[in-house]
């Protein structure tokens, strides 16, 4: 029997129909599901869901309202302060506007360019890897991404094609941390799926360069040896005597698919962690929205319309919708066309609505001509114009677009 409930009267056991409202408005990819743990039950209640249909054939029944309910599960409390408490997170750092830590993570990101180029160099030439420094700076980086996740995930993704592999890395790290973060990992938790993205790469040192940077499509066996570096990587870590068992499973298995097409162990989904999962959302979205030897990068937000494509057998679902909820459906840096016509750059993200960024106006697709910029915060009360669609730069010949959103801040 299909029954309409609100979310006070959830307890795990119940089987859900459908969530009531947008699928933003809570931290679940699939429409049916089975509550069997009480962090999904938490995690519904702690959302934006007030109502909810169960099928009673498949799950559990509300309990009845009276007070001898014998052995039956408790009520989640409504007092929210009441609830379990899952994985606490303790911030330490608070948050800032985009434009108040442009130019800290852009030094924080240059600081990461020597010392991940560093890391690569000495693997590449054989040597055991100091892991010890690796972990100041994923300090520094976490710290950037719980200023404003958007400033430092936003300058590396400018990254050119010569210095892919390294930035890459750094990338990762940062949309690890951010991700991390909004599933609501712990302190530590978020320490190591930052590390794990940072070294998840290295094995490529032990890849032959000219496989690595060549300017076309793969061999079937260049691309056979390219599906090595996850095995190699994880032997240079034990070498290096690196013992986090987060950081070498990401290593090795963040080309696993849920499929289990995914290499290099061909594993299903119920094998593969969680943290391997996120490590796989992170790594596709960077190489997707970067300039490689062989393509050119897509736009942000036409990559996570992608992604979403591949959640049937590749990518996690759950996962996934927490990583769009942390970078954006509009991420920083993407080119839009609002309602009156004018074209302007994502500057910031909304936390409270991922439609509603602010973009900054520089250019009438109207007159075909330059405009005086112009920030429009989406979500302020009066605020008429409603972005109308996604646009490439080259369409309307625009060049230099970052300007408008780094402003003064340089690489």
């Amino acid at each position: 029997m299909i029954k309409k409930i609100k979310v006070e009267q959830l307890r795990q056991g119940m089987f859900v129909q459908q969530l009531c409202g947008s699928w933003m408005d809570h931290p679940f990819w699939k429409k049916s599901f089975l509550l069997d743990t009480p962090a999904d039950v938490v995690a519904i209640v702690k959302s934006k869901v007030t109502e909810l249909y169960i099928d009673t054939q498949k799950g559990l029944d509300v309990l009845p309202e009276r007070s001898d309910v014998g052995d039956t599960l408790p009520l989640i409390p409504a007092d929210e302060n009441k609830l379990p408490v899952v994985n606490p997170v303790h911030y330490h750092v608070a948050p800032v506007s985009m434009e108040a830590e442009l130019g800290r993570a852009a030094k924080i990101v240059n600081k990461s360019k020597k010392a991940v180029l560093s890391m690569f160099q000495e693997a590449r030439l054989g040597n055991a890897v100091n892991l010890e420094s690796m972990g100041t700076l994923v300090d520094e980086i976490t710290e950037s991404v719980m200023r404003n996740s958007s400033a430092l995930i936003g300058l590396v993704r400018l990254k050119n094609k010569d210095d892919y592999t390294y930035m890459h890395s750094i990338a990762v790290c940062a949309l690890m941390i951010a991700l991390a973060r909004q599933l609501k990992l712990n302190e530590k938790e978020i320490r190591d799926a930052g590390l794990a993205g940072l070294l998840h790469d290295i094995g490529k040192m032990m890849m032959p360069m000219d496989i690595l940077n060549k300017p076309g499509k793969l061999t079937h066996s260049e691309f056979d040896a390219i599906k090595e570096h996850p095995l190699a990587g994880y032997n240079m870590l034990l070498k290096s005597n690196e013992k986090n068992q987060v950081v070498l499973d990401v290593c090795l298995h963040h080309h696993e698919k849920l499929d289990g097409t995914g290499y290099p162990h061909q594993l299903p989904a119920e094998k593969i962690s969680l943290m391997a999962k996120m490590g796989a959302v992170c790594d596709v979205y960077d190489a997707i929205t970067s300039n490689r030897p062989y393509k050119m990068g897509w736009c942000p937000s036409e990559s996570i319309r992608k992604m979403a494509e591949w959640t049937h057998g590749h990518l996690d679902g759950v996962v996934f919708e927490a990583f769009v909820k942390s970078v954006g459906i509009y991420p920083v840096g993407t080119l839009v066309m609002v309602e009156s016509g004018r074209i302007g750059v994502v500057v910031e993200q909304n936390t409270e609505s991922l439609l509603l960024p602010k973009v900054n106006v520089f250019f009438s697709s109207k007159s075909l001509s330059y405009i005086s910029p112009v920030i429009l915060d989406m979500a302020s009360a009066g605020q008429q114009d409603k972005i109308a669609s996604r646009e490439e730069a080259a369409k309307w010949g625009l060049k230099n677009v970052e300007q408008y959103w780094l402003g003064n801040v340089k690489l």
